[in-house]
């Protein structure tokens, strides 16, 4: 049975209590130290204790404990719930910090400077005219503002100062979602530029809130973010107070310790607010004292251009994507002494070239429905890339498909518990995500669908459960592709996609933005020694990628068709020339969606792969007139191998008889399924 918080005590077996050939046991544990699971585990092995003394009387004790010796799995469940900070709101982290440091740089976009008493009056002030204009505690206000703007972010907090929850969406995103999450929100109030406040209907006919500041309390939802829905419909994910809130008080038992951010720091921001991990930004600043320092969107959509802003701005503080960070010079992170990382897979290498003396490197892990951040570790050098151990006041737990703990060592789906747990919007998405977790005891769960792997000093992240793609019937997980192009030389950033041709077939491609000494030949001898066949892409050299308001690359943006093959500055190869060259060339051009060809490429370095292969030799059949060998394809894979070779055929075409045309008609329809790796099929394939 549960208890309250009792200092020194875990938990204390008081009673035994005989029930027929039975017996109940009682156990008498703190909740603040102990979660249920444990005393479920530590409560079986009492009683597997009980059992062997009656079975040998004689044995020793220690002899009939089986702790988790051989045959037994130690659990991987990780609980910090019981260090949660104390509850309160982000108002209350706010008002401390401007009680402190009254005086303190608070915000500077290079336009507007305001230090924390200023701050705390502009909000004020915003909170009264929201309050006037009918905005009540509990409500929500839609916040629609420029990035990288002050009044943005005073904006936000005048909404929660006025006891209401924001709902940020980003300026450039389509009016169409703009209007759609608004009114999947129901907010009451929309804020624009210059701070214009417009009412709602919800809001229009009740008047000005009754008179003085109604604050929120902890259980009073704090924003309204809205995610990518797998059914492409966004879904709204609701904070509290108190879950923010002690996001941000753990985080700040955790960086920094021997010198805390404070007054003199300058926190980069540089996501969109829409985004949750605009929320460490904002507080990692607010939170301990030091200035917010938005970057100009026009500098965020390039990326590699904040380098030199973050130097001159002097930033201290850096919390941001792996993709971004390998796409700044090394000596934009000199000043910096803390740096976050967080949002996706971080490759070990880019870590070891970001660290420094005298500066923090962080690698974090967080979904928005678990407010931010569950979990975090510091990087040392040598040590495999974790996302670590839970913060104070979460939970998390590894399980395997029949919901119980796995091993440590072995890999599941992460499941987080705890007081930064938020909620959909929606109660049948939220019923289906938010779920009791009884091999644990835990009343609500979120399913996070990522794979981990269980390690008593941290977990390491293995992949997606939901965003893995087919190939030719192989599973293909992108992030581990995306992996192996980031660790090529002379790569600067890089990304995978699935595309598909005309044809309806899937070719996977690697985009890469190069570096000095990037070779593409190079590149691709470097993947097939590494990679299965399946998982080598086709590779295309961009200039940049395109990169979202979350600062996540935007995979749907990125180029296709391609209109080249090759790095900007590589020779272009001979182009075809003959009759023959020039007929492959056409057919390779439709099969594989691409402009330029030269005649010795590679079919397969060019991303081809059966399917492909297949629709051209249909092609190739029908415009010869005659049978050729499906294997010559795979002998020549260049345009000029292949045509040298068909002109010295020896004997006579051989016509296709009409079924045979009917055969190449559903060759090209991409139902022959042969595999190619080396110029071999494999058993498996």
């Amino acid at each position: 049975m549960p208890t309250g918080p009792k200092a020194g005590l875990d938990f204390t077996i008081f009673r035994a209590a005989p029930t027929g050939d039975d017996f109940d046991l009682t156990i008498t544990y703190d909740t603040g130290l102990v979660d249920a699971g444990t005393v479920r585990a530590v409560g079986e092995r009492y009683r597997q204790v009980l059992a062997a003394a009656v079975a040998d009387p004689d044995a020793p004790v220690t002899a009939a404990s089986p702790g988790f010796g051989a045959g037994e799995r130690a659990p991987s469940v990780f609980s910090a719930a019981g260090r949660a900070p104390a509850p309160r709101t982000l108002l209350d982290v706010l008002e401390a910090t401007a009680d402190r440091f009254p005086d303190a740089a608070a915000l500077d976009d290079g336009r507007v400077r305001l230090d924390y008493t200023g701050l705390r009056a502009e909000a004020g002030a915003l909170a009264d005219r929201l309050r006037a204009a009918g905005v009540r505690r509990g409500d929500r206000v839609g916040v629609c503002l420029p990035s990288g703007t002050a009044e943005l972010y005073v904006s936000i907090l005048g909404v929660l100062a006025a006891g209401a929850a924001y709902v940020p969406v980003d300026t450039e995103d389509p009016a169409e979602r703009r209007e759609f999450i608004f009114g999947e929100a129901g907010v009451h109030a929309v804020i624009t530029g210059e701070r214009h406040i417009t009412v709602t209907d919800r809001c229009r006919s009740r008047g000005p809130a009754p008179g003085g500041a109604a604050r929120p309390g902890p259980d009073d939802d704090a924003w309204v973010i809205f995610t990518s829905g797998s059914s492409g419909t966004p879904k709204g994910v609701v904070a509290t107070h108190r879950g923010a809130a002690a996001f941000v008080d753990a985080e700040a038992r955790l960086f920094l310790k021997d010198r805390p951010i404070g007054p003199g720091d300058r926190v980069q921001a540089l996501l969109s607010a829409a985004f949750d991990a605009s929320c460490e930004e904002m507080w990692l600043a607010w939170r301990n004292g030091a200035c917010l320092v938005p970057a100009p969107r026009a500098l965020v959509r390039t990326g590699a251009d904040l380098g030199p802003w973050i130097k001159e701005n002097g930033i201290t503080v850096i919390s941001t994507l792996p993709t971004l960070a390998a796409r700044w010079p090394a000596d934009a992170f000199d000043g910096v002494r803390l740096l976050i990382l967080g949002g996706e897979t971080c490759p070990p290498e880019l870590i070891e070239g970001l660290t420094a003396p005298g500066r923090e490197v962080w690698n974090s892990y967080g979904p928005t429905e678990a407010t931010v951040t569950s979990c975090a570790t510091p990087f040392n050098s040598g040590d495999p890339v974790r996302i670590g151990l839970p913060l104070d006041g979460w939970d998390l737990a590894v399980i395997g498909p029949d919901g119980e703990p796995v091993g440590m060592g072995e890999v599941g789906e992460l499941v987080i518990g705890g007081v930064g747990l938020a909620r959909y919007l929606d109660p049948r998405k939220d019923a289906e995500k938010y779920a009791p977790l009884p091999s644990l005891g835990w009343r609500r769960a979120y399913r996070s669908g990522d794979l981990v792997r269980a390690e008593p000093e941290g977990l390491v992240f293995a992949g997606r459960m939901d965003e893995q793609v087919k190939l030719g019937g192989r599973r293909v997980e992108l992030g581990e592709v995306e992996a192996a192009l980031r660790r090529l030389p002379g790569v600067a950033a890089a990304a995978a996609a699935v595309r598909t041709t005309r044809l309806g077939h899937q070719i996977l491609v690697g985009y890469i933005v190069p570096d000095a000494g990037f070779d593409e030949d190079a590149a691709r001898a470097g993947l097939r020694r590494t990679m299965p066949a399946a998982l080598v892409p086709r590779l295309a050299v961009v200039a940049d990628l395109p990169i979202r308001t979350s600062g996540k690359v935007d995979r749907d943006a990125l180029p296709w068709p391609l209109p080249s093959t090759g790095a900007p500055d590589r020779p272009r190869e001979a182009a075809p020339g003959g009759e023959r060259e020039r007929l492959l060339r056409r057919i390779w051009q439709e099969v594989l969606e691409l402009d330029h060809i030269g005649a010795h490429d590679n079919f397969f370095d060019l991303g081809g792969t059966s399917f492909t292969l297949a629709a051209a030799h249909a092609r190739l059949t029908e415009a010869l007139g005659r049978r050729v060998p499906m294997v010559t394809l795979f002998e020549f894979p260049s345009i000029a191998a292949l045509a040298r070779h068909l002109d010295e055929e020896e004997g006579p075409a051989e016509p296709i008889e009409p079924a045979d045309r009917r055969a190449a008609g559903r060759a090209r329809l991409g139902l022959q399924r042969r595999r190619v790796d080396d110029h071999r099929a494999t058993p498996e394939e």
